[in-house]
């Protein structure tokens, strides 16, 4: 395999798995166990009623309350009691939010210059040794 073949070959590598790098980092699904109280996962379900991670899985027909099983807060428990976040970084609790957009083309601009680097040591190599080989 030549030199360009394996270049290209290495480009479209990189240029076709970059923009997947956002997918490694999705949000995870979340469950009615992902919550403390009834209304934290009532105020996920309002953001989104479409209902994409299913909070609303009772029997019957969906009424628009999710995760029924999960207490609720008292009025008065609520101004003293505060529950801990569970969701990482959007409860406050810190973790990951995958890379930043310069550390991104950071990371490219990295990767393509390995790939010319190796291309033009490649290219000098051959020249050295009298040319490419022809057998």
């Amino acid at each position: 395999m030549g030199i360009r073949t394996t270049c290209v070959l290495a480009a479209t590598v990189i240029l076709a798995t970059g923009p997947l790098t956002g997918l490694a980092h999705a949000r995870a699904d979340l469950d009615c166990v992902d919550f403390a109280y009834q209304e934290d996962a009532q105020a996920e379900f309002d953001r989104n009623p479409s209902d994409p991670y299913r909070l609303d899985e009772d029997q019957g027909p969906d009424d628009g309350i999710a995760c029924e099983i999960l207490p609720h807060r008292s009025t008065a428990a609520a101004a003293t009691v505060t529950a801990l976040p569970t969701r990482g970084v959007q409860g406050g609790v810190g973790g990951g939010t995958g890379p930043a957009d310069f550390e991104v083309v950071l990371g490219v601009g990295l990767v393509a210059g390995a790939v010319a680097l190796a291309g033009a040591y490649t290219v000098r190599r051959r020249r050295a040794c009298g040319g490419s080989r022809n057998t």
